[in-house]
Order: C-alpha cells, then sequence, then structure tokens
C-alpha cells in the first residue's frame, strides 16, 4: 500500500464549507472586481499627457502625443 493511498483512505470524506456551485461564482466575482480596477485606470495616460510632455521637454527627450511615455511612443 503506497503513502497516498493510506492517506486517502484515513482522511475519508470531506465537507466542503460552501456549495460546489458557489467556487466559480466567487470566482466570477473576484474576476468582475478585478475588472472594475482595471477600468478605473482607463485614459490615465492621456490625462497626465502634459505632464509627461513638460517632463520629457525637461529633460531633453521627445514630446508624447498619444499619452504614452516610453520606447513605444516615437
Amino acid at each position: 500500500m503506497s503513502f497516498v493511498s493510506a492517506v486517502l483512505t484515513e482522511v475519508g470524506h470531506v465537507e466542503l464549507p460552501l456549495p460546489i456551485w458557489a467556487y466559480p461564482l466567487v470566482a466570477f466575482v473576484l474576476f468582475l472586481a478585478l475588472a472594475l480596477v482595471l477600468w478605473s485606470f482607463r485614459d490615465v495616460a492621456n490625462r497626465h499627457s502634459a505632464k509627461a510632455n513638460a517632463y520629457a521637454a525637461a529633460h531633453g527627450g521627445a514630446a508624447s502625443t498619444s499619452g504614452m511615455v516610453g520606447p513605444g511612443s516615437h
């Protein structure tokens, strides 16, 4: 008898704290909460494009026209 089968026979039946349909529901609610957080940060780069352009001008960088500052913005 292997160790795994011995442990499984000792454990027996373990009742879950929630019904089985609740686990996907909890995962879906968490996914929606994370999507809401992600959605709340939409358009942040465009809201701060003036600040990014001022920083680029002060430090000799290229001005941003798309609101993005970084390697992909040129």
